[in-house]
């Protein structure tokens, strides 16, 4: 494997890392429980610690596939979830979407940064370095 997929690779793992972790942070540690569109969002973003560091033991670019397909997913949520908190005409419109409601903001930093905000910016980083590992493996075919 290529130098610059390999870190390539290693960016979007620890990317993904931070961003499971700090999932489990804002519900374990600080006990804000996660609305349905955070779920979903977890679901897309947890496997990517895994997918990802196989990719690296293995020296595996193929990899970059699933996690451009699962971080394309993942920032169609997020920023879905960020319009509903951040757009009026969303927020107004919002479906309810179980006990917690998806529009609330258990931080707000700086006026613009929530926790959908924190999960597409994770998922933008994984989709850019994916794209450029396919790209840079191809160019290696």
């Amino acid at each position: 494997m290529r130098k610059q997929v390999e870190n390539l690779t290693i960016v979007a793992w620890i990317t993904s890392l931070i961003a499971t972790l700090g999932s489990l942070y804002f519900s374990q540690v600080k006990m804000y429980e996660p609305c349905m569109l955070c779920w979903y969002q977890r679901i897309f973003m947890y496997p990517l610690v895994i997918i990802l560091a196989i990719g690296i033991i293995k020296k595996d670019a193929t990899v970059a596939l699933y996690s451009a397909v699962l971080s394309l997913i993942g920032i169609g949520l997020s920023s879905y979830h960020y319009a509903l908190q951040k757009i009026p005409f969303f927020t107004q419109t919002a479906p309810a979407c179980g006990r917690v409601p998806c529009t609330g903001q258990y931080i707000n930093w700086f006026g613009f940064v929530t926790i959908p905000f924190l999960a597409l910016t994770a998922f933008i980083i994984i989709f850019i370095c994916s794209l450029l590992i396919l790209r840079l493996s191809k160019e290696d075919s």
